[in-house]
């Protein structure tokens, strides 16, 4: 299942992307990214579709953000995963 997520990031002059924040669509609590780990193309196995992966780090823990046609999604976790 494909959670749709609000991102905040950064973009450089060469138009690298940095996420920096997304927002729970559920109750619109805000999880800083406290850094990006690994950026590829890949498949979201769970939820299906194919975009560009950032493995990331949030509240010590490594999630996946998946952004496709410019539309940011993440496999539904637990989200307890993502609280301290």
């Amino acid at each position: 299942m494909k959670i749709p997520l609000t991102i905040n990031l950064d973009v450089n002059s060469v138009g690298m992307i940095r996420p920096r924040y997304f927002i729970w669509p559920d109750n619109g609590k805000a999880y800083v990214i406290d850094r990006v780990i690994d950026i590829c193309r890949a498949a979201a196995l769970k939820a299906g579709g194919v975009g560009t992966r950032y493995r990331c780090r949030v509240c010590g823990k490594e999630v996946d953000i998946f952004c496709d046609d410019n539309k940011w999604f993440m496999e539904k976790p637990d989200p307890q995963k993502l609280d301290k």
